[in-house]
């Protein structure tokens, strides 16, 4: 029996075979790091449906963007193939992750000025412990992507990506690392914005408390305020809980526009 090293076995690997591997190689990545997709709570059989579903989708559409004879060049041509692809789809989900995380800042800053930050609860977009209004917030905005088909531009995210990382060119770390900062700085900012009612809420508040306890310093005020703090803080939440996702769903869905031209 002759041996066969590894250039040969890739090489008479049939070339449909590795482009259907690498597009499944993008759209894997991407499902497993996106917002609604990729939450820890979801089945992983049910993500690798979808993502098996998604690229046998996308394959006759993207397969002539690959270039002739990917992956089977040498030995060390599909693993750089597959290396590009998972990058690109890691950059795609991780940037919709970002823009996610502005309701996880918004929870914190809302649980803060309500009083509520002791108040843990587990938090099944990030699988970890966080504030309670964080945890509804992130529950609420995933809800809010599948009802009101935002998960569409996820999708359409994923097939424009070709065109803005071609199959097996040269990774670009520097765009990436600066369009992943300047996401980051956009999340921020949309997240204390979506608690500014919260912000302003909590300085008139606690200034008012302030006030009143210089006028009766032997009242434990700060204690006795608390109860109005969380009835009136909750009332705010119920009244702006709307505005808030509309503000949210009109960003994720500019800042996903805007990335991909």
């Amino acid at each position: 029996m002759s041996a066969y090293s590894s250039a040969d076995l890739l090489a008479a690997l049939p070339v449909d075979v590795a482009v259907a591997f690498a597009v499944f190689a993008r759209v894997g990545a991407m499902m497993m790091t996106a917002p609604a997709f990729g939450d820890f709570t979801l089945s992983p059989r049910i993500r690798l449906a979808v993502a098996l579903g998604v690229s046998a989708a996308l394959l006759p559409g993207v397969a002539p963007l690959f270039p002739e004879g990917a992956g089977a060049g040498s030995a060390l041509a599909l693993p750089a193939l597959i290396i590009g692809e998972v990058a690109a789809g890691l950059f795609l989900g991780l940037v919709a992750r970002t823009l996610f995380a502005a309701l996880n800042v918004a929870g914190q800053v809302i649980a803060l000025q309500m009083g509520l930050s002791l108040a843990q609860i587990f938090d099944p977009s990030q699988e970890i412990q966080g504030a309670i209004v964080g945890g509804f917030l992130a529950v609420l905005g995933t809800t809010m992507i599948f009802a009101t088909d935002a998960h569409h531009l996820l999708l359409a995210a994923l097939a424009q990506s070709y065109a803005l990382f071609a199959p097996a060119a040269a990774i670009n770390v520097g765009d990436m690392s600066a369009a992943m900062i300047e996401t980051l700085a956009a999340a921020f900012s949309l997240g204390v914005r979506l608690a500014a009612p919260f912000i302003v809420f909590g300085l008139v508040f606690y200034a008012g408390a302030g006030v009143l306890n210089r006028l009766m310093p032997q009242a434990q005020v700060f204690f006795m305020l608390m109860p109005a703090n969380l009835v009136l803080g909750l009332m705010l939440l119920m009244l702006t809980t709307g505005l808030m996702m509309t503000v949210f769903l009109a960003a994720f869905e500019e800042r996903l526009g805007a990335l991909l031209g």
